[in-house]
């Protein structure tokens, strides 16, 4: 069932809006996720869409609230699953950088990265590459042709930032599920609970370092707090996304 929803996710990142496109503001920056500009309330942000699962019927909740003077996403899972997901297009050679904020109230009791069962996050922002032949091994081609037959039209590879339990921070971990995503520990352990992070990361030196090569165009980028495989429950935050320019 896990490995399905897996698949599942990559198929809608990858085909929910296809060929939308990120606006530069003044050249330098792509607000993926401007959610501090946004009224609270139910409402989902704008180019925003619900990721679900047909498998895992109990879904995290989602919503706009006000967290002292900024507007940001609170999840709150309870032995369930979803995200939110936004399709984009974006070439990470000219926008490497990918900055964003979060904020745990909690961290899972039993989740473990390198374990099937154990394959839930308090917070994770999720990033998809479409496929394309030219930048691709041989090896990867067959696996992706493969996939394609099963699933459909997938990307070829995705990064996910997580906040892991016990995991050190800066480690790739392979997907307990598939070699098609690779987990990079963000932040670990309890020692930043209930405080705001503002997280950076080079996407580009990400891609490389986890595949062993160039990386395409990015096709999507999610956020999600999941906790159905630990059957727990946890709290989490999400501030705005944007890609930028190195300096």
């Amino acid at each position: 069932m896990r490995r399905n929803l897996l698949a599942r996710m990559l198929v809608v990142l990858c085909t929910l809006l296809p060929g939308t496109s990120v606006r530069a503001e003044g050249g330098a920056v792509l607000e993926v996720g401007k959610f501090s500009t946004s009224e609270p309330g139910s409402r989902l942000p704008e180019g925003w869409n619900p990721l679900t699962f047909k498998n895992i019927p109990k879904l995290t909740t989602y919503e706009l609230v006000r967290d002292g003077e900024r507007v940001v996403i609170k999840a709150r899972s309870d032995a369930s699953a979803s995200g939110l997901t936004k399709a984009v297009k974006i070439d990470p050679k000219e926008f490497p950088v990918v900055r964003w904020q979060w904020k745990v109230d909690n961290l899972l009791k039993t989740s473990d990265a390198t374990r099937k069962d154990g394959d839930d996050y308090p917070a994770r922002l999720y990033i998809t590459f479409e496929y394309d032949p030219d930048k691709v091994s041989f090896g990867k081609k067959l696996k992706y042709k493969a996939g394609q037959v099963l699933f459909g039209d997938i990307p070829i590879g995705a990064i996910n930032y997580v906040w892991e339990r016990k995991a050190p921070v800066g480690a790739v971990i392979d997907n307990a599920y598939t070699d098609f995503v690779k987990m990079v520990v963000v932040e670990s352990g309890p020692q930043k609970i209930g405080v705001w992070i503002d997280e950076s990361r080079n996407i580009y030196e990400d891609y490389t370092k986890a595949f062993g090569e160039e990386p395409p165009f990015i096709n999507g980028v999610a956020i999600m707090s999941d906790t159905d495989n630990t059957k727990e429950r946890v709290t989490a935050y999400y501030g705005d996304i944007m890609f930028m320019k190195a300096h």
